[in-house]
């Protein structure tokens, strides 16, 4: 992780480009500027969470958060970044965040083939809890549903 400085703060309209660049490099049916924009500026339970380091957006998680209930909506890493343990340092305040505005739990989807990503949220206390069918659009994959009570 050397010299850098790892920081975090909220997104804004002015970061969905980078946010973008990160999302069109990790998905196969990446979300649009609009879908972005509309998550950023119109969606009052929308949150997203930026990791930084030094002055470039690496990563970033959404959350909605609706009452005492969370969940997130997506999360990625720049692909150069990744295996540097950033993804876990952002769902720790990610999941900091969430209890620090009344979230009780939080749940996510993760693709049944996305066993790396499914051993993380495990280390971070996540359990199973359940599967929805077809739940990818791009290759109708299932999805784990995973929570964590906060």
């Amino acid at each position: 992780m050397g010299e850098y400085e790892i920081k975090y703060r909220l997104m804004n309209e002015h970061d969905i480009e980078d946010v973008l660049r990160i999302e069109k490099s990790s998905f196969a049916t990446p979300w649009t500027y609009e879908a972005f924009y509309n998550e950023v500026v119109h969606n009052q339970f929308a949150r997203y969470l930026l990791i930084i380091k030094g002055e470039e957006v690496i990563g970033y998680c959404g959350l909605w958060i609706v009452f005492d209930d969370a969940s997130v909506t997506n999360v990625a890493i720049l692909p150069k970044e990744r295996g540097n343990r950033y993804g876990e340092m952002l769902m720790h305040q990610a999941m900091e965040f969430a209890r620090a505005v009344g979230g009780l739990r939080l749940s996510l989807e993760v693709r049944t083939s996305n066993h790396i990503a499914q051993n993380l949220y495990r280390k971070l206390g996540f359990e199973s809890g359940g599967i929805r069918k077809n739940y990818y659009a791009d290759n109708q994959e299932d999805a784990l549903v995973m929570w964590v009570n906060l």
